[in-house]
């Protein structure tokens, strides 16, 4: 449908101006209706965060999102942008998208007031009508709500002229959605600018006799640990938001995989099928949880499920070096791959440690803790015996990078316990996926401390302890 190109033909239309949360709110209100999720993307939330997302929007409520890094808050708040119309009218020219049936600018006024039911329209689709601004201690109150532009001035307009105001971000949000990540960070003077947007829902610039009042959903983030114990968020803007929302890490170990595999970057290699089996998935979700509740993590910074992306990430891109280096063209990452996930992990934790240069040994550690986690996951101690026998009778196993996997294929040809083991893990009779197993079987009866291995560089050898 041809959309309306003035006022006169936007009353004709029947367009009716709904402030931007009752647009909101029927908009979430059809989708519910439906059944329709409200926010895609979003995993793990679906009976904690979500619904109280989903209330505060019914209701009509400013939110602020509570919650450590990488707690998808703004991916959530970003997602918000869905529940507006995908068009909107505003007075052509306006730069803060004046309602044409209420305009609040000047220049809008004196137009409609010149041009009538003549006054030209334009639409704005929905992804404009969201503003961003990364709190630092250096934003300004001109940034945010205006200043005089010297330039209008210059021109020779008055400076009790309202247009030569150059609007802020707020403002220039009008009729949407404006957020700001990491609100505490935001000098407390500066907060205080805030206070007339979320309840008077207007704002004031400089000393002109002008008052805007704008039409804004304003969503926040923060982390918990500079909300309630630093204090520098004021009390009279904590009180203005409608909902308080915390957010959460992964609570289960197959939600932390399903966000790791959404939102890993695949790894496109020509000539390379590249296959990550269920239980190395698992080991690196593993990881991330184990990191969580270690006391010799820093747990008020957190642990970033983007810790869990870039392991899962890194784990591919070293099992594919490593078969590219044996000309092998399907790829599989194996427990020797683990190795090359201290570089992807050693930026994203803060290690409480008395010792120096000992972060390295408590990375390590927690690496094994999950790959022994996964492995009792999948097998109990009686399960293996027949294995532990064979290596106590003097069979010896080499792992490794440079450890081809037709070496292992060989391995298993002649020991059929571990054979029967290693289907146990796997379906495929394909060589590299039957190296993976092999590996998690080997190195969980190690740490297990029912086999003994040497490791030299990138090679490993297991024997029995007998």
């Amino acid at each position: 449908m041809t959309q309306p190109r003035n006022l006169g033909e936007l009353k004709k239309s029947g367009w009716v101006s709904r402030p931007v949360k009752e647009e909101m709110r029927r908009n979430a209100v059809t989708l519910i209706a439906a059944g329709e999720p409200l926010f895609e993307g979003v995993v793990g939330y679906e009976n904690t965060v979500l619904p109280q997302l989903e209330n505060a929007v019914l209701a009509g409520h400013d939110v602020i999102f509570l919650g450590e890094r990488g707690q998808a808050k703004t991916r959530m708040i970003r997602s918000l942008v869905n529940l507006l119309d995908e068009w909107m009218p505003y007075i052509e020219g306006s730069e803060i998208y004046d309602d044409p049936y209420n305009p609040v600018s000047k220049y809008a006024k004196d137009l409609i007031k010149k041009r009538g039911d003549k006054t030209p329209l334009a639409w704005a689709h929905r992804d404009v009508r969201y503003g961003e601004k990364l709190a630092t201690p250096d934003t300004s109150i001109a940034d945010l709500i205006g200043e005089v532009d010297p330039i209008k001035v210059a021109e020779g307009r008055y400076l009790s002229d309202e247009l030569t105001l150059h609007y802020g971000m707020v403002p220039r949000t009008n009729r949407g959605i404006f957020a700001i990540n990491e609100l505490p960070d935001l000098a407390e003077r500066i907060q205080v600018g805030l206070l007339n947007v979320l309840e008077e829902r207007d704002v004031q610039i400089r000393g002109y006799k002008v008052q805007l009042p704008l039409d804004v959903l304003l969503v926040a983030s923060a982390n918990p640990e500079d909300y309630t114990n630093r204090g520098r968020m004021i009390t009279p803007l904590k009180d203005r938001f409608g909902a308080q929302i915390r957010t959460h890490y992964p609570l289960e170990i197959d939600t932390e995989i399903d966000i790791a595999e959404q939102e890993a970057v695949p790894l496109d290699a020509p000539g390379l099928s590249i296959v990550i089996p269920e239980f190395m998935a698992e080991v690196i979700a593993t990881f991330s949880h184990i990191c969580r509740s270690s006391p010799q993590v820093n747990q008020r910074s957190g642990v970033s499920v983007r810790m869990t992306v870039t392991n899962y990430e890194t784990l591919a891109a070293n099992a594919t070096r490593r078969a590219l280096q044996a000309d092998e063209t399907h790829v599989v990452p194996r427990v020797s791959d683990l190795d090359a996930l201290m570089a992807s992990s050693s930026g994203k934790i803060e290690i409480e440690s008395i010792e120096e240069g000992r972060e390295g040994q408590i990375v390590k550690q927690m690496l094994n803790a999950a790959v022994l986690e996964v492995f009792k996951g999948r097998f109990s101690p009686e399960d293996l015996v027949a294995v532990v026998d064979s290596f106590d009778e003097g069979i010896v196993a080499h792992t490794g990078d440079d450890v081809g996997s037709a070496e292992y294929a060989d391995l298993l040809a002649g020991h059929p316990a571990l054979a029967e083991a290693a289907a146990e893990l796997t379906d495929s009779s394909d060589p590299a996926e039957l190296a993976s197993a092999v590996e998690l079987i080997l190195e969980g009866l190690h740490l297990s401390k029912r086999l003994n291995k040497e490791a030299l560089g990138v090679r490993a050898t297991y024997r029995g302890r007998g």
